[in-house]
């Protein structure tokens, strides 16, 4: 039985290691400043901020054509500019309103090297089986570390035995 789910642990490890690799250098590459779009970090100038939120979000509507499901709406230095982001209702992609003059656009798409990381992040690039995956493969690495668990406790308790036999004689 051990040599089994020592096996079974090998192969599960494997397994869990390719998404989990992907995920935690596509997160360590999101974390650096400048790696990806929109890495610069700057403070918002609230002396430049003529739009109220209201009105940036009927800038939003305006832009679409109609009134967005708006989830968020962000406050932030783009460019040298303070500019709301609208976010909801247009899935991935958001309007940005500029906060000196009101004035919506359509965001840009992302460049190749920062859609891969995001891909790679979010699990993007498996669409409607987005969850599926991900419950995959936290099933997958929560049995690999439930076998290498088993291992050890086996191991341990061999061990602990031939203490307890090595001390008696």
């Amino acid at each position: 039985m051990r040599i089994l789910v020592y096996k079974l642990h090998l192969i599960l490890g494997a397994l869990a290691a390719v998404p989990v690799l992907a995920w935690a250098v596509s997160g360590f590459l999101y974390a650096l400043p400048n790696t990806i779009e929109g890495g610069v970090i700057e403070n918002i100038d609230a002396s430049r901020v003529a739009v109220s939120p209201a009105a940036a979000m009927a800038s939003a509507n305006e832009l679409a054509g109609r009134q967005l499901p708006t989830t968020a709406l962000t406050l932030l230095m783009k460019d040298g500019r303070p500019q709301y982001q609208a976010i909801g209702g247009l899935g991935a992609e958001s309007i940005f309103i500029d906060a000196e003059t009101g004035t919506a656009a359509f965001s840009k798409p992302p460049s190749l090297k920062t859609r891969f990381f995001r891909e790679a992040h979010f699990y993007f690039f498996a669409g409607k089986w987005q969850v599926t995956l991900l419950l995959i493969f936290s099933a997958i690495t929560a049995l690999s570390a439930l076998s290498g668990i088993y291992l050890n406790v086996v191991y341990w308790t061999k061990r602990m035995r031939g203490r307890g036999r090595e001390i008696q004689a």
